[in-house]
């Protein structure tokens, strides 16, 4: 990567999550004891922005947060990750996203969310902030807002020729949405990244696998995208664009927690596609991310740093 500080503009919602440890994540009616508990800034759109921050990159955040105490405690953590939250803009009527999560032994997890502020993010809000994104190097975007916004920041992106990663999740207003209906803007994206089940709902494809990922890829960059990351955890991803269809092996590690991978593949990938238009290598990049932040508890403070990215992809590398 360059020696350079590339700029990335997140769109993502921002959470507080509270993160229980537990041997067993309950059954309804059932009570567990927890082992441990973090209480940190999550979401998309904070969790992204630190990853592409650590990686070393001027990051600007923009997402929505309530009139409540978490707002404070939101802005004051993004400032000790030098994530800029001048376009965290405040819905005083509402509560901050909350996401409480609970992690068993053997690193699963399960999540329940309400999402306040998220939900008021606005094209308006992404108007406010047109002269940051006019000036990325890649905008960042997780579809789990307001669909009217994201459209907008999509629009926005294209306007200034903008490279654009979009994580094509449901929109918040419209949670049965089928994903095969999402907006034709999604599809200008020039590179789209999702997990496989999510893929196999967009493309109505059934039993989704790592054998029918090519197709499923292929299927989406027919739509309109550049480029399609699949990730498929532990099988790795399929990389896949008009002329080509390349496996990315992951990482073998030792599981604790994999709350924040998602979030740190997106965030590394970003800075790395920022400064070099090179799928596979941002990929890989990505996934050796992705790797590490299972490797500890918590979703923020289990994103890793560059320095330790780059070393799992030379230890990696000489094995």
């Amino acid at each position: 990567m360059s020696a350079r500080n590339p700029k990335v503009v997140v769109v993502g919602g921002t959470y507080v999550d509270m993160a229980i440890r537990c041997g067993q994540i309950p059954s309804p009616g059932q009570s567990v004891t927890g082992s441990a508990l973090s209480y940190t800034v999550a979401g998309p759109g904070p969790n992204r922005a630190v990853e592409a921050a650590l990686c070393g990159c001027e990051v600007h955040l923009i997402s929505k947060v309530g009139g409540d105490p978490f707002a404070q405690m939101i802005r004051e953590s993004l400032a000790e990750f030098n994530v800029d939250a001048e376009h965290v803009s405040t819905a005083e009527a509402k509560n901050t996203g909350v996401l409480v999560t609970l992690v068993n032994a053997e690193g699963e997890n399960a999540d329940c969310f309400c999402a306040g502020a998220n939900s008021a993010l606005q094209p308006l809000d992404i108007t406010a902030a047109e002269h940051v994104i006019s000036e990325a190097d890649v905008c960042l975007i997780h579809g789990g807002l307001p669909q009217e916004a994201i459209v907008s920041a999509l629009r926005c992106a294209e306007l200034y020729g903008v490279k654009v990663i979009l994580n094509p999740a449901k929109p918040l207003e419209q949670p049965s949405q089928k994903s095969c209906d999402l907006p034709i803007e999604y599809f200008s994206a020039g590179l789209l990244i999702l997990n496989l089940d999510e893929a196999a709902d967009i493309t109505e494809q059934s039993g989704a696998n790592i054998r029918t990922a090519k197709l499923i890829g292929s299927d989406l960059v027919a739509r309109g995208a550049n480029d399609v990351v699949i990730t498929m955890g532990r099988r790795g991803c399929m990389v896949v664009d008009r002329n080509n269809a390349d496996h990315v092996p992951a990482f073998e590690i030792e599981s604790v927690d994999n709350t924040g991978r998602g979030d740190a593949f997106a965030g590394a990938l970003a800075a790395y596609y920022a400064v070099k238009h090179d799928v596979k290598g941002a990929v890989q990049f990505a996934s050796a991310a992705g790797a590490l932040a299972c490797t500890k508890f918590g979703s923020l403070e289990a994103l890793p740093a560059k320095a330790d990215i780059i070393e799992l992809l030379q230890k990696t590398a000489t094995e």
